[in-house]
């Protein structure tokens, strides 16, 4: 499936919530993500801020109202696929709320069931939010992060849960099938009621038609290909047949090294992690929309005319721009404008080459 960028060459910047705190003001407590009244006036609060401070660069809203947001759709991470599964959830003022390890002995690990998420905290909350929303605006916005299988297993599981790929595998795999059952149940019940799947994992699905599913595999840089192909991949498989168009976010730096076994996905949408051979994902996922993704890190550290040089380094590389977004994600507190403005300059240079 081919997705279509509202623009050609599209850029989304979302920064963490460090930065929202010092910049904005805004508290990542718990009342952020599970209160409706506090998450309707925190979503105005950003649109406003973006638009005050990037608006000539088509970011936020001049004068935003009120709408009915379940899921902020202005910071990254996620939560809920871990509390569904029994993860207490830490939550800090000026950071993404952070699962807490379970370490589920192994006969529990092995008994694990589907739960009732539909009744269990915070997806209970929050359909019953999204029924009083519905009944209050006609309609409902947003979305959650609903975290990748991998990502999940890890916090129930611990450091075997690697070793057990070789020692254990269809202990492993079992667990691996029930997140991914859940994270699609979850994911397409929200894509019902919203519109959305994945705006909540990274802002350039709101910029593509159709919107697609972007399932979160941020741990899947610690393993081998081999692994990737034998535990996770007829997984993600089952799931893109389920939740359309499919996609995959790769935050490492060795996506190259994966890119031929998501060749074997219907993959309609890649982030591709800072560091990876942008040359070669292209190479390898020719029809794929790839949004490439900038270091946060670098873009808080860095001069103008290195960051400059990093877009350029990642534009040059995926040759014909059709299918090409950038973005940058968790930027932190502090981080320059100047450096910012210095990326808005490359793409609409770029942008004027594909004119």
């Amino acid at each position: 499936m081919i997705l279509k960028p509202d623009s050609f060459l599209p850029l989304e910047l979302v920064f963490n919530p460090n930065w929202w705190y010092h910049t904005a003001g805004i508290s990542f407590d718990e009342k952020f993500y599970l209160d409706v009244e506090t998450r309707i006036q925190n979503d105005v609060t950003m649109r406003r801020v973006l638009h005050e401070r990037y608006g000539a660069f088509g970011f936020g809203e001049a004068n935003p109202q009120p709408r009915p947001v379940i899921g902020s759709q202005h910071v990254a991470g996620g939560f809920v696929i871990p509390a569904l599964l029994g993860s207490q959830i830490r939550f800090e003022a000026n950071a993404a709320p952070q699962p807490e390890p379970v370490a589920l002995p192994l006969a529990q690990i092995e008994q694990l069931e589907l739960p009732d998420w539909r009744n269990r905290y915070p997806m209970k909350q929050l359909i019953a939010q999204m029924d009083e929303l519905q009944a209050r605006f006609g309609y409902v916005v947003g979305d959650l992060n609903t975290d990748g299988v991998l990502n999940a297993a890890y916090h129930l599981y611990g450091q075997d849960l690697f070793a057990d790929f070789y020692a254990a595998p269809e202990r492993a795999r079992r667990l691996l099938e029930l997140i991914g059952e859940l994270i699609g149940e979850v994911a397409t019940y929200i894509h019902a009621r919203t519109g959305s799947f994945s705006i909540a994992v990274n802002r350039m699905t709101a910029r593509l038609t159709p919107t697609p599913f972007v399932h979160a595999n941020c741990s899947v840089q610690m393993i081998s290909p081999k692994s990737y192909r034998q535990m996770q991949l007829p997984i993600e498989q089952k799931m893109a047949a389920r939740a359309q168009p499919f996609g995959v976010h790769h935050c490492g730096n060795n996506m190259h090294l994966v890119a031929g076994e998501y060749a074997k996905l219907p993959l309609a949408f890649a982030d591709v992690g800072w560091g990876s051979d942008v040359a070669r994902c292209r190479e390898l996922l020719p029809h794929t929309f790839l949004n490439l993704r900038l270091n946060p890190v670098r873009m808080l550290t860095c001069t103008p005319h290195e960051i400059a040089q990093d877009a350029e380094s990642l534009l040059r590389a995926a040759g014909a721009l059709d299918n090409v977004g950038v973005c940058c994600i968790n930027m932190d507190a502090g981080t320059p404008d100047d450096n910012l403005f210095a990326l808005f300059a490359v793409i609409e240079k770029y942008r004027k080459f594909g004119a």
